[in-house]
């Protein structure tokens, strides 16, 4: 009989509508192990598309979908409640929802030597600014503050955070996306502080590299030689939502390089590292602890 770790398990996940987003590959991957999971996403033609998906690996009656704009607290904390008075709880959160809008940071952009001049920050309009930082930063609070009081009562819970490499928090071009999703880190790093003692642990997952999702521009993804794909998520993120993962906490972990063949000694020092860059040290002498 095969191992079922999330067996009683039930698990959240935003923005899990995208045909080619990890969200989607995410979820089939939770029930597979055993869980019921609810879906959220603004895009009901896209959850639609993702239930029809899930019916066909017999996963009817496992999951529940629900449109939600993450970045309204009022729709967070109805969908939240539905999913509760459903399946009785909330184990697992994947904050997954994320948004870049590429077409807004080069909407006035202009060509030099024929080569496309990538928005920088002072040309992006402060309505997308607030739209990404809404969705990114706000929308994984909303999400959080509404699942994290049911996880501490039953003394138990996961939250992963999906966030990016340093090297896109700062990339050139890569403004407000980047910066929204170091932001998220730091989140990470701070409900992990918070959280200790309680049963509930938050950690951070990125694919490792420029993946092939809907998130991805046409046109990067016609110059990218080769990209990740997104079903390297699946395995790290059932580990990391199961009991195997209960001395994790405040770790990010890197889901390209985790190797299923290794002892779970290895396959940690292979893939994972503290979120949030405490590497760099104490930057303020009479900081808080």
């Amino acid at each position: 009989m095969a191992y079922l770790p999330l067996v009683g398990k039930v698990a959240l996940v935003t923005g899990a509508g995208s045909r080619t987003g990890l969200g989607r590959v995410m979820t089939i991957a939770l029930i597979n192990a055993g869980a019921k999971v609810a879906i959220l996403d603004v895009d009901e033609i896209g959850l639609n598309q993702t239930e029809k998906e899930i019916e066909k690996i017999g996963g009817e009656g496992s999951f529940l979908t629900q449109v939600c704009d993450i970045s309204k607290s009022q729709s967070v904390d109805k969908a939240v409640e539905n999913i509760v008075n459903t399946f009785g709880s909330v184990h697992i959160l994947i904050n997954n929802a994320g948004i870049m809008i590429p077409s807004e940071m080069v909407k006035n952009s202009k060509s030099i030597n024929n080569k496309p001049y990538v928005a920088n920050f002072w040309d992006i309009p402060s309505r997308t600014w607030s739209k990404v930082i809404d969705v990114n930063v706000n929308g994984t609070f909303n999400m959080v503050r509404a699942t994290v009081r049911h996880m501490i009562s039953q003394k138990w819970g996961r939250i992963i955070g999906i966030t990016t490499s340093l090297d896109t928090m700062y990339s050139k071009g890569m403004a407000p996306y980047g910066p929204s999703k170091a932001a998220h880190e730091a989140f990470i790093g701070l409900m992990a502080r918070e959280l200790e003692g309680t049963g509930v642990t938050a950690n951070a997952l990125i694919p490792g590299g420029t993946t092939d999702t809907n998130l991805l521009p046409v046109k990067m993804k016609n110059k990218m030689e080769t990209l990740i794909n997104p079903e390297v998520m699946q395995a790290p993120v059932v580990w990391l939502a199961s009991e195997d993962s209960n001395s994790i906490n405040g770790q990010r972990l890197i889901a390209y390089n985790w190797d299923e063949d290794l002892p779970i000694e290895k396959r940690l020092e292979k893939a994972c590292a503290p979120v949030a860059w405490p590497q760099l040290g104490n930057q303020n002498v009479n900081a808080f602890t």
